[in-house]
């Protein structure tokens, strides 16, 4: 069964297309991992699915049903996780949560219980009369999680949902789209973390300049690029690289230094024998190379590949 289809999404801003003519199907039980760089569509089209903002185009369907025409259903079936924090730093905790959860419908004993049952799932049934401007960024995010639940949505989305805070809070909240997914709902999950979506989705979608390019499952995304090799290079420092002769060299397809700028990414074709020429390309720059390791295609080979940025660029 389809929790949500998209067909035809687009989105226009006056002559600028964030989104368009995107089509999906997220099966139940799914954790859908969508990917793009900064700029290529997913929070536009995560916020048309939230009924945010409204479409250009196409048809958005939440359990075989039109959103535009069952905005009541679809609001009481969603929950959203936006990359900026939305909470109420002057209302308690529980307050917060009560807000929220009242905002679809519950009232009297249930609002109540999923209040409490929302702020023991993220981890803060201690802290219902503490005020947000009082938590570090982790436990803001969590709080942030707790009012999406209280209604029990069908669909989850999570834009972003770890970005930011410390590694505990961070592992939390994977442990706690795990639970979720086990408890039967469906999720929808963006991140800048590779390593995130390879760990938690089952199948993944990649966007650029408003378009889907490739969806399937980790295993499918890989094998779309069977004839590429990947040389992860580690140098002292790589303030004095030249990325674009790096990218002249025959058989090199992408460039990315990785976020600490200490090691370079070297995606190419993998039938030309070109490592000769690339480290000397390096040498010839003045750096100092410490290791060379050549590595199995990842997904974020995948994703470098078809977009030729790196998730995490700017």
């Amino acid at each position: 069964m389809n929790v949500l289809q998209l067909e035809g999404l687009t989105k226009s801003f006056g002559d600028f297309t964030a989104v368009d003519g995107l089509s999906l199907s997220i099966r139940e039980g799914e954790i859908f991992g969508l990917l793009g760089p900064n700029g290529a569509g997913k929070s536009t089209a995560i916020h048309m699915i939230a009924g945010l903002i409204p479409a250009s185009k196409g048809e958005i369907r939440l359990l075989d049903r039109n959103i535009a025409r069952n905005g009541r259903f679809a609001k009481s079936n969603i929950g959203f996780v936006p990359q900026e924090i939305a909470i109420y730093e002057d209302m308690t905790a529980y307050e917060n949560v009560h807000f929220f959860a009242g905002l679809y419908g519950l009232r009297g004993a249930e609002l109540k219980s999923r209040t409490e049952e929302a702020l023991a799932f993220a981890g803060l049934d201690d802290k219902h009369k503490s005020f947000p401007r009082n938590f570090s960024g982790g436990m803001k995010r969590r709080l942030n999680i707790a009012c999406a639940i209280a209604h029990r949505p069908k669909l989850i989305m999570m834009d972003e949902p770890t970005v930011g805070i410390d590694p505990q809070s961070r592992s939390y909240i994977l442990n706690s789209v795990r639970k979720l997914n086990e408890m039967g709902c469906t999720i929808i999950y963006t991140s800048h973390y590779m390593e995130e979506v390879e760990e938690l989705c089952t199948r993944i979608a990649i966007m650029d300049h408003g378009k889907m390019i490739a969806e399937g499952t980790k295993a499918q995304l890989k094998s779309i690029i069977t004839d590429r090799k990947t040389l992860m290079i580690e140098l002292k420092s790589a303030e004095r690289l030249n990325e674009e002769k790096l990218r002249g060299i025959a058989g090199v397809r992408a460039v990315a230094l990785d976020v600490e700028g200490s090691a370079v990414r070297v995606e190419s074709d993998a039938e030309v024998n070109n490592l000769n020429r690339v480290l000397q390309c390096i040498m010839e720059s003045g750096m100092e190379i410490r290791s060379v390791d050549e590595r199995q295609p990842s997904l974020e080979t995948v994703f470098l590949t078809l977009t030729g940025r790196s998730l995490r660029d700017d």
